[in-house]
């Protein structure tokens, strides 16, 4: 298995470890702040054993409630480094990460699974969607972890899934939707819970380019509702959508600007 492939599978745990969770009830602290992710002075090395490299130098970043942020760098630039940690499926090596006002570094692991589940909606490239589940099935899965009643859940996977467009599609299974219909899904699954921050990690890598641009379309939607959304991309055309573009090279920023004109629904012939 790949090194992404065990991230994301850290992700979707399997429904014994999630079950055992819940029966700990383990608790999070709360706190309100307008910043929703705050990085201090972040450091992460990777030990290959005969050579130590940095993945991330020193980072400090700041992003707020309800901003449409994409991280943009090549492959090796740290960016997907730092989409782990974000995603709490890494720690750093120094320094100091904080969600949503929680110091990550100081959380247990079952805090850390609650995190995830709770406070994170993740969209992969690959959507990881689960193969023998229906769409609705599909989307209704971090609520079964989250313990939320069955009949509940039920009517949240629907309403998200006519939200993102697909209420035609509710009992399909995966290999019966295309791939914008499946990340459409995925998009739909990360709602569920109604975390404060959605993190896309490629999400349009799969996908055509009519499809991608829906895909950042439907992005844009949730960002002009309210969200906080992160989309880590390599891809121009892509952050084009974002009000915000934070490039690394070498594990370090080396520019974080606004985007005067955010491509908005009906542009994208233009890009």
């Amino acid at each position: 298995m790949t090194e992404k492939g065990k991230l994301r599978q850290t992700v979707f745990a399997g429904a014994a470890g999630l079950k055992a969770l819940a029966v700990r009830k383990t608790e999070l602290p709360e706190y309100h702040t307008d910043e929703l992710i705050r990085i201090v002075n972040l450091c992460k090395v990777y030990d290959t054993g005969a050579v130590k490299v940095i993945g991330l130098n020193n980072i400090n970043l700041t992003i707020k409630r309800g901003e449409f942020v994409s991280i943009m760098g090549q492959s090796g630039s740290g960016k997907s480094t730092l989409m782990n940690i974000l995603g709490c499926l890494d720690r750093p090596v120094l320094g100091h990460y904080y969600l949503d006002g929680i110091d990550i570094a100081a959380l247990e692991p079952d805090q850390l699974s609650l995190i995830r589940n709770r406070k994170i909606g993740f969209v992969f490239q690959s959507f990881n969607l689960i193969s023998r589940m229906s769409a609705v099935k599909n989307v209704e899965l971090p609520m079964t972890y989250a313990r939320v009643a069955k009949k509940k859940r039920n009517e949240r996977a629907v309403e998200l899934l006519e939200r993102v467009g697909l209420g035609g599609r509710i009992h399909h299974m995966p290999n019966e939707m295309s791939g914008g219909q499946r990340q459409r899904v995925a998009i739909a699954r990360a709602l569920a819970n109604n975390p404060p921050l959605i993190l896309a990690d490629e999400p349009t890598g799969n996908l055509d380019t009519a499809s991608s641009f829906e895909i950042m379309e439907l992005f844009s939607a949730l960002h002009r509702d309210g969200a906080t959304v992160v989309v880590v991309t390599h891809e121009e055309n892509i952050a084009a959508f974002t009000d915000r573009i934070i490039r690394f090279q070498d594990g370090k920023i080396i520019s974080d600007m606004k985007n005067p004109g955010p491509v908005s629904e009906g542009k994208t012939k233009n890009i």
